[in-house]
């Protein structure tokens, strides 16, 4: 499949909090796709959505496969969702959570033995199959956690803040993973609160409560802004929001 999705005029309460007020936005089919903004914008919620995880309250999400209407449910399978908060399973080494994922998936034994191959050796990982994930650093931890969502091969990625607390090593590291996905034409849209991993990204979407504020390449965006980086524009909306 070759994933896009479209979404338009999002609108999502958490109990008393809008967490999404009208939010639309182009994820165009294999490319790296930015959500950025500050924590409270929203983008955990509409990353949640996308996954299918909530309903959106007004507003609709329509996937594209080849630039034509794809359902939901043909689209689900080939989805992969990684969350901000742990989802691991600190006592099961990495070698278990891959052969766990493996069952889940329901892969073929040659499907599986290739894919891992490749998996451990793109993350690096390959040393440290028999160690535990509670026992893991925070960028192998990540790592992980992306190695057993890739495992099902899928058309999209749906990230939520993978970096954060991650050392400048391996977020470097995580990075060129994600290239990697975009080369095979893999949709890959990851939030992110670090603005200088905006310059990162293929395109960025800018959030804040609940709205897109802007899209585009990043850095055609800041010359339209008139900005040198992307924490200078959410000071502008900060400032202008007290007066």
């Amino acid at each position: 499949m070759f994933l896009g999705v479209e979404v338009r005029d999002l609108h999502k309460k958490l109990g008393a909090q809008r967490a999404l007020a009208g939010f639309s936005s182009d994820f165009s089919a294999g490319a790296l796709h930015g959500v950025i903004g500050p924590d409270g914008a929203g983008k955990t919620t509409l990353l949640r959505l996308l996954a299918g995880l909530l309903r959106p309250d007004a507003g609709e999400i329509v996937f594209t496969d080849g630039g034509r209407p794809a359902p939901f449910a043909s689209v689900r399978p080939t989805l992969a969702y990684m969350p901000q908060q742990q989802s691991l399973y600190p006592d099961l080494t990495c070698s278990e959570h891959l052969d766990f994922f493996r069952d889940l998936y329901r892969l073929p034994k040659d499907v599986y033995r290739e894919r891992r191959g490749k998996l451990l050796h793109l993350t690096r990982l390959e040393p440290f199959q028999s160690r535990r994930a509670g026992q893991l650093s925070g960028g192998m931890y990540k790592k992980l956690g992306l190695m057993c969502a890739l495992l099902q091969s899928p058309s999209a990625v749906l990230l939520d803040e993978p970096t954060n607390g991650v050392d400048p090593v391996s977020r470097r590291e995580f990075w060129e993973l994600l290239y990697g996905l975009v080369e095979r034409k893999t949709l890959v849209v990851v939030s992110t609160a670090y603005m200088d991993e905006a310059e990162r990204c293929g395109v960025v979407h800018l959030m804040d409560a609940g709205r897109r504020i802007s899209s585009g390449e990043p850095r055609a965006l800041l010359e339209k802004e008139g900005a040198s980086g992307f924490d200078e524009i959410f000071r502008r909306r900060a400032a202008e929001a007290r007066r």
